[in-house]
């Protein structure tokens, strides 16, 4: 029991500071409201109302999941490339897959038309 009083401590720790923060910031923070602050958009640009039957394109969030799954590829490949020979047959194995994982988003994008940018 006493390898994990640090973690306890550290979640002790943790929990103090997020609360400890959103009661500080509801006891100290400024409270002047007006209408342009509560309204949708702080920016000023006045919100366009859609009718519910238009749809909304997501090719802001396609490219935004292309870019985090190709940034977490890179992330994953540095550590293994400098390890390599310390991994073995194991870590060559889980990086053919991960590859292979990989591969096939990147083939299952470019077919879709993810990847045009027309």
């Amino acid at each position: 029991m006493e390898v994990y009083a640090p973690v306890v401590v550290l979640g002790a720790l943790a929990t103090v500071f997020a609360v400890g923060s959103i009661v500080l910031s509801q006891l100290v923070g400024p409270r002047r409201y007006n209408r342009a602050k509560l309204e949708t958009y702080e920016c000023g640009i006045v919100p366009v109302e859609r009718p519910p039957e238009t749809r909304i394109p997501v090719r802001f969030y396609t490219v935004a999941m292309t870019f985090i799954i190709f940034d977490v590829e890179i992330m994953f490949l540095i550590p293994w490339a400098i390890h390599f020979d310390a991994m073995g047959s194991f870590g060559l194995l889980a990086m053919v897959l991960f590859l292979a994982t990989i591969g096939a988003v990147y083939a299952y994008e470019w077919r879709r038309g993810g990847l045009d940018w027309d």
